[in-house]
């Protein structure tokens, strides 16, 4: 595996850049990121070193945003995953705290809207997920689930996604599975 000449990889941002000039686009530097890939035990053979994008030195990251989907160096989904339970899980802590105050359908629309979604945004990019990860992203839909149906924590959940009507049935593992086969 040959390393990547910096000097080059400038000079072939260059000319992307000249080309989308020339096509009335424009290359933000400032926002530009860079990924190296690779698997994850051979991450420390990766060059460390910036290099150019027009005058703003730019030094790679082992994670870049793109979309609003997080993508890590040994295309791992981690850190996606991980950023969208947390921030699932803090919508849900700050929806608990009005669940008394509105109706349910508004609340299990609320929790639709603002969790669900944001579980379902780029499912597709979470096609082949080792369990692990799944799970995490299960276990915000389970908590979801019994945020609706106003259960605590410790009960279980399986019963209640199966029988009651309040609750949305959109199972992570399934959504996904059905991606895999394309």
């Amino acid at each position: 595996m040959g390393l990547v000449d910096p000097q080059r990889l400038s000079a072939c941002v260059a000319d992307v850049q000249c080309w989308m000039q020339s096509n009335r686009l424009q290359l933000n530097a400032n926002k530009s990121e860079v990924l190296w890939c690779s698997m994850a035990r051979r991450q420390h053979q990766l060059p460390q070193c910036t290099f150019r994008v027009g005058s703003d030195a730019i030094i790679p990251l082992a994670t870049v945003r793109d979309l609003g989907i997080y993508i890590d160096a040994d295309l791992s989904m981690r850190s996606h995953v991980q950023r969208t339970v947390a921030g699932c899980f803090a919508v849900l802590r700050q929806l608990r705290s009005i669940w008394r105050f509105v109706p349910s359908t508004v609340y299990q629309t609320l929790v639709v809207a603002l969790v669900l979604s944001q579980l379902d945004y780029g499912n597709a990019t979470l096609a082949g997920l080792p369990t692990y990860l799944l799970d995490r992203l299960q276990s915000v839909m389970n908590a979801a689930a019994r945020s609706i149906a106003c259960l605590r924590r410790s009960d279980h959940i399986t019963d209640t996604l199966a029988s009651d009507e309040r609750v949305p049935a959109l199972p992570i593992q399934k959504s996904v599975s059905m991606l895999m086969p394309y």
